[in-house]
Parts: C-alpha cells; sequence; structure tokens
C-alpha cells in the first residue's frame, strides 16, 4: 500500500500504482494536512488581502480582485479557458500516471484543495476513468495548464474519458456511477492545472522504458561482439578501475557477465587482431555515458514526484507564496540530455549492426551463404540508418528555447512538454534499432557453431529463434523485424 502525500514515490511505484499491482490510499497524516491547509485558504478567500489566484485574476489579470461571490465561477474559468490542447490524445498510461502524481503532490498539504476533490480523482484513477488529454499545447511553465486543464475538466463533467475501452463524455461516465460534477471552490482549479505533471509522467514512462533499454543494449551488444568475434578484454574490471564513472563501470561489469563462461570468446584469443572497431570495444563507454544520463533524469525525476509544483503555495492564513515552483525547467534540461543519450544507443547499435554486414573474420556478407541472388540482411540496416537520423533530429533540446506568453508575465518558460514527448519518440525509435541488432546478432552466431556462448547469451538465442528463424533463402523481413520488435516490447529478453 503507497499513501499519498506521506510515503516517497518512485519510478517503480508510480507504474505500480497505474498497472493497478499497488492501491495508493490517502492516510490520516495526508487527511490532516489537507484539511488544515484548506481552512487556511479559506481564510485568505474571505479577506480583503489580493491572494494571487485565490481571489485574483489569472496571469496579467492578477491585478483585478474578485468578490467571494465570483470565486467559484473563477475557478471553474479558468479549467475551461485553458484547456486548448491540440493534437493525438496521449496514452492512456500517461494520463493515468498524470494523475497519479497530482494526488500525491495535492496530499503534500500546500495546494489548499479540499479532500472530497482529492477522492474524486482517486476514483476516476481506481476506477480506470482516464481523461483524453491531448499532446499538445503545454510550453513547460506556469505549469503544464493546458493538458492538465484536459486531465480535470471531467470532474467538472467537461471533456472525454476513456471507460470500458471506449470514448465517452465525461458527464455520461459520471452519471455511469452515479455521480454530480464538482463545483470548484476557491484555489481549486489552480492547485489542479498548476505543476509538471505532464512533463513528469512522460519522464516516468520514459524512464522506465529506458532502464530495460540500457541493459537490453549491452545484450544486443555482447551477441553481436560474439558474432564479430571480438575481443572481451576493452571490458576487463582492471581497465574500468582506473576511470569510475558510475555508468561505465555498471556496463563493463554488466558485459563481462554477458561472456562468462563463453566457448566461442576463448575459441579466438590469440587471434591476429589487435583491436575492434569502437561499437564494439568502446561499449561500456558509450553505454555508460547513456545510463548516467538516465541516472541524473531518474534523480531529478523522482525529486519532482515528491515535490509541490502548483502556485500560489499556502503556508499559512496570511501568507501564500506566488513564486516559480510550476516552472518546468529542472525537469526538460534533464529529458534532453537522457533524449541525447537514447539516441546514442541507437547510433552505435546501427554501426554494429553495419560491422556484421561488411563479410569480415569469417562472416558472410550480408550475413548470406548465397550472396547476389539472395540480398541477405542488406536493408534492415537502411531502417535503423534512417531511424537513427530521425532520433539526431529529435535531439535539438527544446529546453533551449523560449517564446514569451501572458502579455510578457510568463515570459521565461522551458518547453519541458515537448522535451519529454521526444524523448519517448526516441526511445521508441530505439526499440526499433536493437530489435533489428539483435536479429543480425543472432544470424551471426549461426556462423560460429559448434561454438557455444554463456548460459544467458544462449538462453537469449533459443528466444529469438522462437520468434525468427535463421535467414537461409531471401524471404518477406518486415514479418520477422514485427516479431523482433514485440519481443523488445515485451521485455522477454533476458537481461541480467
Amino acid at each position: 500500500m503507497f499513501k499519498y502525500g506521506v510515503d516517497t514515490l518512485t519510478v517503480e511505484k508510480a507504474i505500480a500504482i497505474a498497472k493497478n499491482n499497488l492501491k495508493g490510499v490517502v492516510c490520516n497524516t495526508a487527511i490532516e494536512k489537507v484539511t488544515t491547509c484548506r481552512k487556511k485558504v479559506e481564510t485568505i478567500a474571505n479577506s480583503t488581502k489580493a491572494v494571487y489566484g485565490v481571489n485574483t485574476g489569472f496571469g496579467p489579470l492578477c491585478d483585478v480582485q474578485i468578490t467571494p461571490n465570483e470565486t467559484s465561477k473563477l475557478q471553474e474559468n479558468l479549467l475551461i479557458t485553458h484547456a486548448v490542447g491540440v493534437g493525438k490524445p496521449i496514452s492512456k498510461q500517461l494520463s493515468k500516471l498524470m494523475m497519479i502524481c497530482k494526488v500525491h503532490a495535492l496530499c503534500q498539504g500546500y495546494s489548499g484543495i479540499r479532500l472530497s476533490v482529492i477522492e474524486r480523482i482517486l476514483f476516476f484513477i481506481e476506477n480506470n476513468i482516464l481523461p483524453v488529454v491531448p499532446c499538445q499545447g503545454s510550453v513547460g511553465a506556469s505549469g503544464d495548464l493546458a493538458p492538465l486543464s484536459h486531465l480535470f475538466l471531467p470532474l467538472l463533467g467537461y471533456g472525454e474519458c476513456y471507460f470500458d475501452n471506449k470514448i465517452m463524455t465525461s458527464r455520461d461516465v459520471l452519471d455511469k456511477h452515479g455521480l454530480q460534477p464538482i463545483i470548484l471552490k476557491a484555489k481549486e482549479g489552480l492547485a489542479l492545472i498548476n505543476g509538471t505533471q505532464f512533463i513528469l509522467a512522460h519522464a516516468i514512462i520514459g524512464l522506465d522504458k529506458m532502464n530495460y533499454l540500457l541493459d537490453l543494449a549491452n545484450v544486443s551488444g555482447a551477441m553481436s561482439l560474439e558474432g564479430y568475434q571480438g575481443s572481451e578484454s576493452p571490458f576487463k574490471e582492471e581497465l574500468h578501475a582506473i576511470r569510475l564513472f558510475e555508468g561505465t563501470v555498471h556496463v563493463a561489469k554488466h558485459m563481462r557477465f554477458l561472456f562468462k563462461g563463453s566457448q566461442n570468446i576463448a575459441s579466438h584469443e590469440n587471434c591476429v587482431r589487435v583491436q575492434d572497431p569502437y561499437s564494439m570495444r568502446c561499449i561500456p563507454q558509450v553505454h555508460g555515458a547513456s545510463r548516467n544520463a538516465y541516472l541524473h533524469l531518474n534523480e531529478l525525476a523522482e525529486i519532482e514526484m515528491n515535490s509541490v509544483t502548483d502556485n500560489p503555495i499556502i503556508l499559512s492564513e496570511t501568507e501564500a507564496i506566488s513564486g516559480g515552483n510550476f516552472h518546468g525547467q529542472p525537469l526538460a534540461m534533464a529529458l534532453d540530455y537522457a533524449s541525447i543519450a537514447a539516441s546514442e544507443l541507437g547510433n552505435i547499435s546501427d554501426r554494429r549492426s553495419y560491422l556484421l554486414l561488411e563479410g569480415k573474420y569469417g562472416l558472410p556478407r550480408l550475413l548470406t551463404e548465397s550472396g547476389g541472388l539472395n540480398s541477405g540482411y542488406m536493408i534492415p540496416q537502411y531502417t535503423t540508418a534512417a531511424l537513427v537520423t530521425e532520433n539526431k533530429s529529435l535531439c535539438f533540446p527544446p529546453s533551449a528555447d523560449s517564446i514569451p506568453t501572458s502579455l510578457g508575465q510568463e515570459d521565461h518558460v522551458s518547453m519541458g512538454s515537448i522535451s519529454g514527448r521526444k524523448f519517448n519518440q526516441i526511445l521508441n525509435n530505439l526499440e526499433y534499432i536493437l530489435a533489428i541488432e539483435l536479429m543480425y546478432a543472432a544470424q551471426a552466431m549461426e556462423f560460429r557453431r559448434p561454438n557455444t556462448f554463456s548460459n544467458i547469451i544462449e538462453a537469449n538465442f533459443d528466444i529469438i529463434r522462437k520468434h525468427v528463424k535463421k535467414l537461409e533463402d531471401d524471404r518477406l523481413l518486415k514479418p520477422d523485424i514485427d516479431a523482433m520488435v514485440n519481443l523488445v516490447k515485451s521485455r522477454d529478453i533476458i537481461v541480467n
């Protein structure tokens, strides 16, 4: 059981709650924090002192004070006017993760929202009522305003939701469960739509995927090196003990594990080759650098998961600070760094695939014994080359850009929402690139028989062969690529 607002949220826990493998609850400690803060907001709302978002307008209209009688309409208008997202809807998992992260932030007790509103969001989470949220429209500062507005419109009976595997109007979903739309009160609309939960959800889902792909890249690299009959000496512990980057040391250790007991590696220890190309022998340095970027993003994302990122922050009955905790720059820059890191995993993977096609060191050209009539595995590398270049083009850092909004009141924004989306696009392309390398590596390993490999490499070879048979004569390769991609997505390849 996970206690919102009390326990520490992690990537693993957020994913587990989203998959219904872990139940999130609002415990008494969180209830007390929420209700205490709500009383402070009500005191502020009934005072004559102007406090941003509680009894004033928003953005450049912060100088317009709102009467207590207009408070509810002000908060409803906020969600309606800010729900201007465009583009395809985000995935249902992302929508759910956004709600999970928002509940955890609200339960910290600094946002001033009523417990009943939090309980309604929890009802949506637990019953898989998942709001339809367009993917574009956030500039990543003053919060992810547009996507969060779409996320919480259904509380008010507006917008649409995924429910029972179909899209329904939110009003129909509420009616189906015998629920009335919520009427927002002072500060509640602002608490809902100010925050970085769109950026954060993309970071969480990307980190979860990247964690596996980092290990899978080591496996595909090891299988390629086995097929290439490269050297294991660049992975020796002594080499990496004198350059202690965390990611590099980790990757070298993983590679030694993947080669342990390989008869194929031992069979050519005394060959005439002096060294392998960089894409083989620099796996620890390149994959390790990508792992360092992953570790950095993971650290920052977990800080953000356990932070309060709306505005203003309620400290007392007389003090509400209008600061900038909603600004997405801390995650935006790290997401751009991680995007480069994920792209480089694909870049070096494509180079290894190319090496296996060259016809060197006992491998036939294009990994086919009957080249000429047969093209063998010539063309899938074109696909990896295209995906690698696409990923490079996606590495432009949105966090380096800013366009003023809100009549200049919001004059520097993070664009972190775009960073998060591009990060996941790159990871999706990486799945295809690694799938093709694994297919190539398994084919190359066929030409090293009767040599045997480590237990884990042999097990993965067998898994691949259950989905894609050895290529003898030319055949339609698209089904093979699709099968390999599905295998990668299933995470059935053994990495540890």
